[in-house]
């Protein structure tokens, strides 16, 4: 249904098809924080930390400044989940640091003083890294004794996405921190979805449910902030009237007749406004055009090489390349399109309302 000869997906080729044409500043923000290959939790804490600041609308930002709500993240992280580094028996300072405030063993002020000097020796200059270069746009210059925040910083806070990027950045840590935490081999660990709560989750060696973090949080940077279907704007707040769906690609009513299948897995779940799924002519239960098929595809090799656990579950879910995970595709929707007896005619599809964001 869509291309017969999937080419084979690099990192690259993925970067360069995520930003597209013409990137925003919200997809360059995104293919730092969200394709990067995380070690250590210091640049999702950096993140954090920069998206706190930049609307303070001061352009030069001191170590000391910086080092609070960096390290007041950290703690905050270190509370949840006491593993922040794949190398988890390694001492580190600035980590030790922080685990020795969250244990009330050190003042705050000796807590800044330590991360000022000891928290950011790689991580300012390693930042804005991908895995094949240096990310066009950079959102803060080094500068003696801290950084200095580029206009694009304070374009990016007025950005109407800005607050998912938070929202964003907080899934992929938990996600991230969770799988060194949990000490299993990365081709080994699971991540299921609950369809009744939202949230992804795996379990730990004693077969204990742990929670990641929410659907919406952890999908929407690979779609942009856009529903899958029409690319009109998504939100992740929940009081907004933009807030958005989780669905099921292929209709979940199909679950009895396709026992075999995953229908929860992460390969079929994507986001979609109110009015695609569930407004006038909108999908509800039906089946969505094969047109949309490739882009399926493409959302899901976003995901693969963004290296966390919902990487490995995808590979086991659809395949180990990417010709193997576009023919899951194809078999599957065929499938699905003869038990429903849903001629291609016949299936649903809406108008975009933007241009095409992947």
């Amino acid at each position: 249904y869509f291309v017969n000869e999937v080419k084979t997906t690099s990192i690259l080729v993925d970067m360069v098809e995520f930003l597209g044409r013409e990137p925003s500043l919200e997809d360059y923000w995104r293919s730092i924080i969200l394709f990067g290959k995380n070690v250590a939790c210091y640049k999702l804490a950096l993140g954090k930390a920069l998206l706190e600041v930049a609307p303070q609308s001061k352009t030069i930002i001191t170590l000391d400044e910086l080092a609070e709500p960096y390290s007041r993240y950290v703690v905050e992280h270190l509370r949840l989940c006491d593993t922040q580094s794949q190398s988890a028996n390694k001492p580190y300072p600035f980590l030790e640091a922080c685990r020795q405030f969250r244990d009330d063993e050190i003042t705050k002020d000796k807590l800044i003083e330590i991360t000022a000097r000891e928290g950011f020796k790689v991580v300012l200059n390693k930042f804005h890294n991908l895995s094949f270069g240096e990310s066009a746009v950079k959102f803060y210059d080094k500068t003696k004794g801290g950084i200095i925040l580029t206009d694009d910083s304070f374009r990016l806070v007025q950005s109407l996405q800005f607050q998912d990027l938070v929202r964003e950045n907080e899934a992929r840590w938990r996600l991230v921190e969770r799988a060194w935490d949990l000490k299993i081999a990365r081709q080994l660990i699971q991540v299921n979805y609950d369809n009744d709560s939202n949230l992804f989750f795996t379990s730990d060696r004693n077969n204990r449910r742990v929670d990641l973090s929410t659907s919406h949080d952890s999908l929407n940077g690979y779609q942009k902030g856009k529903c899958f279907y029409c690319f009109g704007h998504i939100s992740l707040d929940s009081a907004s009237e933009d807030f958005t769906d989780v669905d099921h690609f292929l209709p979940h009513m199909l679950g009895q007749q396709m026992e075999q299948l995953n229908l929860d897995g992460v390969w079929n779940l994507v986001l979609s406004c109110q009015t695609c799924n569930r407004g006038e002519g909108g999908k509800f239960h039906r089946l969505p055009n094969p047109k949309y098929l490739a882009r399926l595809h493409t959302r899901n090799e976003f995901l693969i090489n963004s290296h966390h656990p919902l990487r490995e579950t995808l590979i086991q879910q659809t395949g180990k390349s990417s010709e193997k995970r576009g023919n899951f595709l194809n078999n599957n929707y065929q499938e699905a399109q003869r038990l429903l007896a849903t001629p291609t005619e016949k299936t649903w599809k809406i108008k975009e309302r933007n241009a095409p964001a992947f």
